[in-house]
């Protein structure tokens, strides 16, 4: 085979590899069987390792590819990747829209409703249709170059597809221009418990659950012990303007341009559609091959989602619906002060280890010392302890009526336990506390 031969063999091979990976890992289809698939990707393998001038970032035999780094460098997005805010009941999200509809004036507001995945977030970007950069979250403006780990999920497009259903301009602009999307990287429950097998047999300790090892995936150093973990995703955010007016017109341009989107999702007229949705989800969370925390409610119309603008570091025209906390009963072992890298003092319940969610929980936080005061909690006092939409573990309630005499008050500090500097509010009316000494 001359090179010539070679390079147009390997140009077939590689689309004809990434029409199939899209059908079986998108939409879940299968036109040929993974034997072979694997013989199409063995063959390219081979030109490539004969010719390897002929290797293009976008083959698919670079999902997997070069030594372990040392480090992720960091990376400094053009727009910051922000968080939700939460709501827990249907009270919290009918405060929220009356807090929107005073901003963008409107009664009568649509909504776009899908599911909160619980995995690792992260940001993809093309230049010209190739993915160029994957990044994780970090603390919204700066995050970690995780491409390598990226390259190793299936689901997500090495090179962008673009179908027919798309306009001709947009087809442009993605050969041309560059493309931010959006998404979560997640485990399944299936691959989660193939792990643990494993793990077991093995002698090692389990994981307690599989967003703990999603993350630890993407922040893999060696991009093979990635690839070995067999991660999934979705993407649900098209950062880049490509003149969608809508959310839900934003998830059908993701769709066609080769992104995996979930299943589970609506456009609502009104909140009762959105709470009808919620209870739906909940009923079939249990049988979802997945984790999922809640589900999240966006203003589908751009426009009025650019309007309504931020509150911190998450947007007002967007809010994650979380489920009722998961409950459980121990004992508060010790409270600590934990100094954030802002120096705020945050007050720490280190609890009795009990499992919770699927996950082993030690510590809870308390938030504050007015927090503290509110649940009048001491040290040895049993308590209720929730994870917050699944996640962040928290003291719900004290049970004061199990103490036996020997708990003990918890004196908040005026110094600060690392350095001994006289701690200060952040604002004289503040419950929070820091401390001013910046080494």
């Amino acid at each position: 085979m001359t090179k010539k031969e070679a390079q147009e063999r390997a140009e077939k091979l590689r689309k004809i590899i990434d029409h199939h990976r899209y059908l079986y890992h998108v939409l879940d289809k299968e036109e040929i069987s993974e034997e072979a698939l694997d013989s199409l990707k063995k063959e390219l393998f081979e030109i490539e390792k004969r010719y390897p001038e002929l290797i293009t970032p976008c083959s698919p035999t670079q999902r997997v590819e070069g030594k372990p780094l040392d480090k992720f460098k960091k990376v400094k997005r053009e727009t910051p990747m922000l968080s939700l805010n939460d709501a827990f009941s249907k009270d919290d999200i009918i405060d929220w829209v009356k807090r929107i509809e005073k901003i963008i004036k409107k009664e009568k507001i649509e909504f776009f409703c899908e599911l909160k995945i619980d995995g690792l977030a992260f940001e993809l970007v093309y230049e010209k249709g190739v993915l160029e950069l994957g990044s994780t979250r970090g603390d919204g403006l700066i995050g970690e170059d995780v491409t390598q780990n990226i390259k190793t999920i299936h689901s997500i497009p090495l090179r962008i597809k673009k179908s027919e259903k798309l306009k001709k301009e947009i087809k442009d602009l993605v050969d041309k221009d560059k493309i931010i999307v959006r998404g979560e990287a997640f485990l399944s429950y299936k691959e989660f418990e193939r792990i643990n097998r494993e793990r077991k047999r093995e002698g090692l300790d389990l994981y307690a659950n599989p967003r703990n090892v999603a993350a630890g995936s993407i922040r893999q150093l060696d991009s093979v012990i990635a690839a070995s973990r067999k991660m999934d995703s979705f993407v649900y955010d098209l950062v880049t303007d490509l003149k969608a007016q809508t959310h839900a017109e934003k998830h059908f341009l993701l769709k066609e341009l080769g992104f995996k989107i979930n299943f589970y999702e609506k456009v609502c007229s009104n909140l009762d559609q959105v709470f009808d949705f919620y209870q739906k989800i909940i009923s079939i969370r249990e049988k979802l091959p997945y984790e999922i925390d809640g589900v999240i409610v966006t203003v589908n119309d751009n426009d009025d989602f650019n309007k309504l603008g931020f509150i911190g570091k998450a947007p007002r025209g967007s809010i994650a619906f979380k489920f009722p906390l998961k409950e459980a009963s121990t004992v508060v072992e010790d409270i600590i002060i934990q100094i954030g890298r802002t120096g705020v003092l945050t007050p720490v319940a280190v609890l009795k280890p009990v499992d919770l969610s699927g996950a082993r929980v030690g510590r809870a936080t308390l938030h504050n010392k007015d927090e503290i005061e509110r649940l009048g909690i001491k040290k040895r006092d049993t308590v209720v302890i929730g994870r917050a939409g699944d996640v962040i573990p928290d003291v719900v309630r004290v049970l004061k009526e199990l103490r036996s005499g020997k708990e003990k008050s918890f004196v908040f500090p005026d110094k600060c336990p690392s350095c001994k500097t006289p701690i200060k509010k952040v604002v004289k009316t503040s419950t929070i506390f820091y401390c001013p000494n910046r080494d």
